[in-house]
């Protein structure tokens, strides 16, 4: 099949299926009221910066789609939203555009739209170096996300399934490119374990995109037919946990981003408590800008961020930063999760990161 009606079936499906069955255990968490928060709404400050570069809103439009003139209106409308929000936003995978030397003008179009924003680069671990800096090269980014997507390529019946040396690639990816490199996971989550093993090579920024939101797995398995087991439809990390193992080994100087079924302001504000610098956003973006356009995405963005302020007021923190320090309530499956991962429960309660 060709590339080009892949990546049309992937926005289909996306649309179709929607987020799930997998659950973020966002729910296991839950903050604790402060009656003495001594905080005014102008001492709110939502925005970030990544990259040596300011975002007005804490944002991130994940990953969505390009390699063909069919989605370019796509990237175009992201782009546009981003541009208008002030907030960061990354294509879809470049590698066969930069492989095939295709599909240029879906990807391109970004910076006709968002000429001076914050924008990721994306390819997949398979990539050359030359290939990973002719995709940033397309864009101008800002950064690349090199995308780990084992879990997709395994029920993808035309995708990669030799899996060896993928870190070893992506280590000379990082060094043969001239902008931070994001590890980024595309609805499965990353562990501990693989955290610990991507900083050991000197990766220092990740996007943990958890179990959730969009499911790759069951968009392949639904282009063909497939009937998934229970188990692996739901497969991989759950976003609050993959976010729980990155807040223990990332510090101040490496940057997680938090994807994966986050929808709602009280899962932004959870999202920040366990330790994200920036909240990135995919499938509920993809289907209001093409159910209802620009304006509806810019307006989602818009009332989800006057929600944070609300808990921020209400949890007597500032920025999104701070919300680390805020004391929560573990609960449900994740209080397992954290006694059989060895985890200190009350010092995680009261600061991560």
């Amino acid at each position: 099949m060709k590339r080009s009606q892949r990546k049309l079936e992937h926005i289909k499906y996306a649309l179709e299926l929607g987020d799930g069955p997998g659950r973020t255990h966002f729910k296991d968490i839950r903050f604790l009221h402060n009656c003495l928060p001594e905080i005014n709404p102008a001492d709110i400050n939502l925005s970030v910066e990544i990259f040596g570069k300011h975002l007005r809103l804490p944002f991130l439009i994940d990953a969505i789609t390009g390699g063909t003139d069919a989605v370019a209106d796509v990237n175009a409308k992201v782009a546009q939203a981003a541009e208008a929000l002030g907030i960061a936003m990354a294509v879809g995978s470049q590698y066969g555009a930069v492989r095939d030397g295709v599909g240029y003008a879906s990807y391109e179009v970004v910076r006709k739209y968002n000429p001076d924003g914050v924008v990721f680069a994306n390819i997949s671990a398979l990539a050359t170096p030359a290939q990973a800096q002719e995709a940033v090269k397309m864009l101008n980014a800002n950064a690349l996300e090199v995308h780990l997507n084992p879990a997709q390529e395994l029920f993808m019946l035309e995708g990669d399934k030799d899996f060896r040396g993928l870190l070893e690639n992506l280590v000379r990816i990082r060094d043969g490119v001239d902008v931070p490199v994001i590890a980024k996971e595309t609805g499965c989550g990353i562990a501990l374990e693989e955290y610990k093993r991507l900083q050991a090579e000197g990766i220092t920024c990740f996007d943990c995109a958890g179990v959730g939101g969009t499911n790759f797995p069951a968009i392949e398995a639904a282009r063909y037919g497939v009937e998934l087991t229970t188990d692996f439809a739901a497969w991989g990390i759950p976003t609050g946990w993959s976010l729980l193992d990155g807040s223990i080994c990332c510090g101040e100087k490496d940057l997680l981003i938090a994807s994966g079924g986050i929808r709602s302001a009280s899962q932004v504000a959870k999202a920040f408590a366990l330790g994200a610098d920036v909240v990135g956003i995919t499938g509920v973006v993809l289907s209001l800008i093409q159910n209802s356009g620009v304006e509806a995405a810019v307006a989602y963005f818009e009332d989800l961020s006057k929600q944070l302020v609300n808990y921020m007021l209400l949890l007597g923190a500032p920025t999104p930063k701070a919300l680390r320090s805020v004391p929560v309530i573990y609960s449900g499956e994740t209080i397992n999760y954290i006694a059989n991962r060895g985890y200190d429960l009350v010092n995680l309660s009261k600061n991560r990161r």
